[in-house]
């Protein structure tokens, strides 16, 4: 599981790496789908390595790809020290043509302020608010709330984990329409 290797990596100083590794294989693939869009994961540790937006600038020449093609998923974390450098960093890839989602929104330190001061196009909903729609009535007004929030701000929503039907039809209902989970389908290879 991630949450097991990826802090792993960071204590051990492997995190750039991989993540490195990660990237390329991202952009590579994304290359090779014309008109997909690719999203990857991006860690604290490797926002702030310095020359991290160079790197992906390079990474970009060397594999062909488009940045519109790549949506870089930065968790609340990464705000966290609510710094000039990060804003940035998060500027400077937008304008290179990335796009940047907060995932697992509401489980970290939320802060409207976050919304307001960092570049961010989209909002994903945690997979933990999903999982308890229509068996907990706060989970459905959290989801509302947010929906509301995101639309407020002219940013995109997607929910996480959408395992039934009844879940989908209570995010269709409150607003949310771009939805992933295995009630569509678990994860499949590449080919």
């Amino acid at each position: 599981s991630p949450a097991y290797f990826i802090p792993l990596a960071e204590e051990c100083g492997l995190m750039q790496d991989l993540g490195t590794l990660v990237m390329h294989r991202a952009m590579t693939d994304a290359h090779r789908w014309p008109g997909l869009k690719v999203a990857v994961n991006v860690s604290a540790t490797q926002m702030r390595y310095p020359g991290f937006v160079q790197q992906m600038k390079d990474l970009l020449a060397e594999t062909g790809t488009e940045a519109c093609q790549i949506e870089i998923e930065i968790t609340e974390g990464v705000l966290l020290n609510d710094d000039n450098a990060t804003q940035m960093i998060l500027r400077d890839l937008r304008h290179l043509g990335f796009s940047i989602a907060l995932d697992d929104f509401g489980t970290g330190y939320s802060s409207l302020g976050y919304l307001s001061r960092y570049p961010v196009d989209k909002i994903k909903i945690d997979r933990s608010f999903v999982s308890n729609l229509g068996v907990d009535p706060e989970a459905e007004a959290v989801i509302r709330a947010i929906v509301k929030l995101s639309k407020a701000l002219n940013l995109n929503i997607l929910a996480e984990g959408v395992e039934t039907r009844a879940q989908k039809n209570i995010l269709r209902q409150v607003g949310c329409n771009i939805i992933q989970g295995f009630l569509f389908s678990r994860a499949v290879p590449v080919a």
